[in-house]
């Protein structure tokens, strides 16, 4: 069963990253849409639904599966967990700024810059690094 949930738990994670990944991307592009306008409203249905049904469901997967393998495996007690863990809340608390933000530009109350949102959208990529080094190396 612990092979079929690392699965699982692998899946989710590449679809939540892919998510994370993405929806500053769109941030970015929704910013040079004039509020209101057809391309504006097209960027906040995809937002929504880049949130809603694939960076939620993807995020709590992650996050059940993640804490099951960790009880499973006897992880709680080794130091790389513990560093990936912290790594894991901090992209919690990003996924957090980003649905912030979200609700931002669907009332069109955006006031931050492309630029932000190009910033923005690295964290999640240095975040993945680091976390899928402690858990393939396992350094301490």
């Amino acid at each position: 069963m612990y092979e079929w949930a690392k699965a699982l738990h692998v899946i989710a994670v590449i679809s939540w990253m892919a998510g994370m990944l993405y929806l500053p991307r769109l941030f970015v592009y929704h910013c040079a849409a004039e509020p209101g306008s057809v391309q504006s409203e097209t960027f906040k249905v995809m937002e929504w639904r880049l949130m809603k049904f694939i960076i939620n469901p993807a995020m709590m997967v992650t996050w059940i599966v993640g804490l099951w393998l960790a009880w499973d495996g006897g992880w709680y007690s080794v130091g790389w967990f513990h560093a990936k863990f912290a790594l894991v809340i901090v992209l919690s608390a990003l996924h957090g700024v980003l649905a912030r933000r979200l609700r931002e530009f669907r009332t069109d109350r955006n006031t931050r810059s492309a630029r932000y949102y190009r910033v923005l959208n690295e964290i999640p990529a240095v975040l993945m690094i680091g976390i899928v080094i402690l858990v393939i190396v396992k350094p301490f």
